[in-house]
This record gives structure tokens, sequence and C-alpha cells, in this order.
């Protein structure tokens, strides 16, 4: 044993305030560092004795979790953990969290939002609201909603709640979720939030609005490519507050170009912040918030709470509040 205190790292906080997190973690005696970055070689250097890594949008690479030899959880601030190599870690017997649950309602709030947005026109609206341009018509009409279909692309707890609170402005529902399972109590769940469970290519097809609701993996990266585009209806509007790298942003500039899509809605885009000259930035047809979705009075002491809270929780008990991966070897010492 020793009487050293554990060492608890955050990389980069940018924005966010740790100092929540910071008092949980030595309440429950940690030491605690803030390196204020997002370099690799800074964060290993800063880090090398930590048991905890708190990061904010840092990447956890293969190459720096083999050079932290204490560390035994990354603790994310977020419900994605696409920017941390999981197998990585798993290999190492480091446990990795996030934040399950701590914005839902945020979310599907901020998707329903932006959507609005774009179907009611507000841009062009907001800007004609003055005396010399107050009879200004947009190009095209609005659409009445409970005339068109609502589609979602998973039905997770953000994907449901967008539905409980969308679902009823649209005459017709429908959902797919390869993961979620076919029994009583899910079919029952779904009926009585509104939705049509049926196939992707159903969904893709059919749906006037389709909104993303998917973590970023191998088989979701770049899902929205140009054939995905061309199947979903002339006008149709695409939402995605999830990941956004779920789109190849490149073909949805192009369907847009071409008239196919009506607009989108977005609060994520696959490099953040955008390069300049960004196909999707600056468009009329594109409404864009700058990956805020998930903010409000409440999360912005949730998030970081909760990623305290697990590395304090896993100093504890061994085992953290919310893992999505299980270390075979993982390296706790209390």
């Amino acid at each position: 044993m020793t009487d050293a205190r554990p060492l608890a790292v955050y990389t980069d906080v940018d924005d966010t305030d740790p100092a929540p997190g910071i008092a949980l973690l030595e309440a429950h005696g940690f030491e605690v560092r803030v390196l204020g970055t997002r370099d690799p070689q800074q964060i290993i250097e800063g880090a090398r004795d930590a048991v905890a890594l708190l990061p904010g949008y840092a990447s956890v690479t293969r190459e720096m979790i083999e050079q932290l030899p204490n560390l035994e959880i990354i603790a994310l601030m977020s419900m994605g953990f696409d920017y941390v190599d999981l197998d990585a870690a798993t290999e190492h017997g480091v446990w990795v969290t996030n934040v399950p649950g701590a914005a839902t309602e945020e979310v599907a709030t901020h998707a329903l939002a932006i959507m609005l947005h774009s179907l009611r026109q507000l841009r062009f609206y907001l800007a004609s609201a003055n005396p010399a341009d107050w009879n200004e018509r947009a190009p095209k009409a609005p659409p009445r909603l409970s005339e068109r279909t609502l589609g979602v692309i998973g039905l997770g707890k953000i994907g449901r709640e967008l539905v409980r609170q969308a679902g009823p402005l649209f005459g017709r529902v429908l959902g797919y979720d390869p993961l979620m399972p076919d029994t009583a109590e899910v079919r029952a769940d779904l009926a009585a939030l509104g939705v049509q469970r049926t196939s992707l290519e159903d969904v893709r097809g059919a749906s006037d609005v389709l909104s993303l609701h998917l973590p970023l993996t191998p088989e979701t990266e770049r899902m929205i490519d140009a054939e995905f585009l061309a199947a979903m209806p002339q006008g149709a509007l695409l939402v995605n507050v999830s990941r956004g790298a779920l789109i190849d942003d490149d073909a949805l500039a192009a369907s847009l170009d071409a008239g196919h899509l009506g607009g989108a809605a977005l609060d994520v885009l696959a490099t953040e912040p955008p390069q300049q000259g960004h196909p999707l930035v600056g468009r009329d047809d594109v409404v864009l918030t700058p990956h805020i979705a998930y903010f409000s009075e409440r999360t912005e002491i949730e998030y970081v709470r909760i990623q305290a809270q697990n590395a304090v929780t896993l100093r504890g008990t061994g085992t953290p509040d919310s893992p999505v991966n299980r270390p075979e070897d993982a390296r706790v010492t209390r």
C-alpha cells in the first residue's frame, strides 16, 4: 500500500467548468490535475501516473493507453465513445465509461427545435420580418406536418424521447433499430408511442423527415451516403444530433445542390470545428448548430458530475457506474 493519493487527470475542458468534478474527486481522496490540451504527447506526459483520465473531446488512442501504465479508467463526458480505442482499453484492463441518459430530454428537444426551424423556414422569415420585406414569401410553402411522415433511425432513449415529443405533430411515425429486441414489451412500448417499426429501406424511402439517433461504429460510419440519400423522398429533411460521421458530408451537399433533399438540420459534423469552405456551412437549406444539443443548465453540471463519479465509484467498488466495456483484467487497487 502507498500513502500517495490516486491521480485523476482532465485532458481538455474547453468551455466546460470542471469545478464540480474536481471537488467530487478531491473529496474522495484524489489528486486532480487539469492539462487543458488535446495533444496526445502532452496528455501522455501529464498523465503518466494517472489512474483516471477524464477527457473532454480529446481522442484516446492505443498508443496513449499503452504509455499510461497505472490507468484504471477513462471516464468520458459524453454519451458517445467512438474517440477512444475501446479494444485497446479492454485489452489493457482499463474501464471506459460514458454518461448515458444525462441529456436525453435536451438532445431530443434540440432535434425537434432544429427540425421545426427548418420545416417552418424560420431563417427566411426571421430575415423578412421588417417593413421592406414583410409580405415576402419563401419560394415554397412549408408542409403541414400532420400530412407528413417522421422517420427515426435508432430507437434508444433519445430516439424514443423525440417520438414522444414530435410524434403527435406528424401523421405517421416510422422507426428502425436493428439492436432493439422484438419482444411483447418492446412492441407495447412502441405502440404506445405510436411508432410503426419497419425496415431500414421502408423508413428511408417513406420519411419526409428522417432523424438519426445512432452511435458511431464501423457499421454506421458514413452510412448516409449518396446511395442512401438518393433513396429518400424528394424534398425530404435529414436531421442529425448524434454523430457527424454518420453522414458523408460531400454526398449530402451534392444532394442538396441537386434539389433532391429539401434541407438538413444538423448539430454535429464529422470534423469539429469545420474547416473553412465546409460544404454544409453557411447554406440557406442547412440549419446548423455547434454540437450544443446536450447543453442545459442541468446537464452543464450533470455531465461533469457523472464523469467524475464513475472514477470515484470504481475506486470504491471495483466497478464504475456506467461502463461501456468489460476489461478482463481490470487494474484496480483500493
